[in-house]
């Protein structure tokens, strides 16, 4: 019986060095040289944009100038007849994780959808869309830069409007409230302190491609903050990524519109939606 422990007891000594060993072999994951210029962190290993002035998420970016926003501009406003309700504050019943198709992870409290455990995405498609939205960030404050109050609206699924708790809290241009996340910072930074309802209206017009994949036209998008127009009718530069510049892949007319937790329990409430269709007469 002794012998038969020691033995097991070897074993497992050879086992373990074998597992280190294949874990040792494995490739580690890439690192990332972030630094600091003027209180802002970001990267300057990145690529660089295509006007060839600055790296994705440089530090060195100027920051969008702090424009105050006038008294509630679109709060609580009521969804026209023709718009499509996505979330009337009592329940998620449009929405599903974007990762599985199954149930969100996210709760409703006092009226909010509360971000937690995932992605979520609406079980409809949309092309040429209004939207309206209204988003809270959580108090007290936490983190700094990209790590408060940071979510996302996402169109089609893949073009990303940043959501990030900007008051008082610099982070690199191209990912504060109101830019498109990676390559076009927001024309202004008009964010309300955290706690406070901030509203979202956009207009979003999907990109369009060739027979052959080509793009023959891009993503274009006007923001407005809380009253502030931050984009004008600016077009994407391709999909959303990280430390990229965004790239086109072809892909149909719809997609889904996504909501992003990215490790903060962000609210949101009053979600509607409108078909808008381009009309490009003279």
């Amino acid at each position: 019986m002794k012998n038969k422990i020691i033995i097991l007891n070897l074993l497992s000594v050879v086992a373990a060095v074998s597992i280190h060993a294949q874990t040792s072999n494995a490739p580690a994951a890439p690192k990332f040289k972030d630094i600091v210029i003027d209180g802002v962190e970001g990267f300057q290993d990145t690529p660089m944009q295509p006007d060839g002035k600055w790296h994705v998420h440089d530090p060195a970016r100027p920051q969008p100038p702090i424009v105050t926003p006038g008294a509630s501009f679109s709060e609580n406003a009521a969804p026209p007849s023709d718009a499509i309700v996505l979330f009337d504050g009592k329940d998620l019943s449009q929405w599903a994780d974007k990762k599985t198709g199954g149930p969100v992870g996210w709760s409703v409290v006092d009226g909010a959808a509360v971000s937690a455990k995932g992605d979520i995405q609406t079980t409809n498609a949309f092309g040429d869309i209004q939207l309206h939205l209204e988003f809270r960030e959580p108090v007290p404050p936490k983190e700094s830069g990209q790590g408060r109050g940071n979510s996302g609206v996402f169109f089609m699924g893949q073009y990303e409007i940043q959501v990030l708790d900007c008051y008082g809290n610099k982070t690199y241009a191209d990912g504060a409230t109101g830019g498109l996340y990676g390559q076009h910072p927001a024309l202004a930074n008009a964010c309300r302190p955290p706690g406070e309802w901030q509203t979202y209206d956009i207009v979003f017009n999907v990109p369009h491609f060739g027979a052959n994949g080509e793009l023959l036209s891009p993503a274009y998008v006007t923001v407005i903050l809380n009253g502030v127009v931050v984009q004008n009718h600016q077009a994407f530069r391709g999909a959303t990524n990280w430390r990229v510049p965004g790239t086109y892949t072809p892909h149909g007319l719809t997609g889904p519109l996504a909501l992003q937790y990215h490790n903060n329990s962000v609210s949101f409430r009053n979600i509607w939606v409108r078909p808008v269709p381009v009309v490009n007469e003279p």
